[in-house]
């Protein structure tokens, strides 16, 4: 029988779950896995169903920090070996960066956002400014996708397209002298609780308030095994573009095997509503 190779996705989205279980999706010597709440029996069910399906090792569950950054690199790494790979769909010169220094003006290095450092430093200069505005403006991404600008050569590579005459301030133009832009911001919640969730509408509003100009994609990439969770930020439109499960097929699995039927029905809601989606779907979503 002729065994076809996977396709590039499927073999990342492999590889991305081996990285997880080196070092972030760990099952404890009590069989709870580190993406679980252990108060929660169905909470514990659905991440060791996930676990096995995914063929987790025993080990040592790391502090819910440690396991968040390293949750944050491991998506990194994962849209670095596939969106670039997608230049067929969406050409462009593209970074992906683990923001990972919690800089929290680092937002400010890209195009839509670069005034925020004008206001910062008149907050710095103005208490009273500072103690109306609060710190609203702060951004602070754990993963963000970056499109670098383009010299006149590439523009004009296939057709003169420009010249001195106009495109005088598109923002694409590096010619122009504006900053690199900003296409995707990624919060990255290995687990969510109810104060974790607020904080990812936050920061999105804050994304949607503050910019000046294009909107990037704004997304959350979560290891939460539990729907009424996950619906707390999937739910609803508006801020978020979408919730991206790290292993939602195996959620799904695990779900209907243990005959959960309210917990099932709420997931079903979510993926039906195009509000949940496994973490494959998202270089193919980023490309719009």
């Amino acid at each position: 029988m002729r065994h076809e190779a996977s396709a590039l996705l499927s073999q990342e989205r492999k590889l991305f779950h081996k990285r997880l279980l080196a070092d972030v999706l760990t099952v404890d010597k009590d069989g709870v896995p580190s993406n679980a709440d252990k108060a929660s029996r169905l909470s514990v069910e659905l991440a060791r169903g996930i676990a096995e399906r995914l063929k987790a090792e025993v080990g040592v569950k790391l502090a819910g920090q440690t396991s968040g950054r390293a949750f944050e690199a491991v998506t990194a790494e994962f849209l670095q070996a596939t969106f670039p790979a997608l230049s067929n769909l969406r050409p462009g010169n593209w970074q992906i960066i683990h923001v990972g220094n919690r800089n929290r003006m680092a937002i400010a290095e890209y195009e839509q956002y670069a005034h925020l450092t004008e206001l910062q430093e008149a907050t710095r200069k103005s208490p009273e400014l500072a103690a109306i505005l609060g710190s609203d403006y702060t951004i602070t991404p754990d993963v963000i996708v970056v499109r670098n600008l383009l010299e006149d050569a590439e523009i004009n590579r296939d057709a003169a397209l420009v010249d001195y005459r106009s495109c005088l301030r598109a923002a694409l133009r590096r010619k122009n002298g504006g900053k690199p832009l900003l296409h995707a911001s990624i919060s990255s919640k290995w687990t969510i609780r109810s104060d974790r969730s607020q904080n990812s509408r936050s920061e999105a509003l804050n994304l949607i308030r503050n910019r000046k100009g294009h909107l990037p994609h704004i997304v959350v990439v979560t290891g939460e095994p539990m729907p009424s969770r996950l619906s707390s930020i999937a739910l609803g439109t508006g801020d978020i573009d979408c919730v991206y499960h790290f292993a939602l097929y195996e959620l799904l699995a695990s779900l209907e095997g243990l005959g959960a039927e309210d917990a099932l029905e709420s997931l079903k809601i979510m993926m039906d509503g195009k509000r949940l989606k496994d973490i494959s779907d998202l270089p193919m979503d980023l490309a719009v």
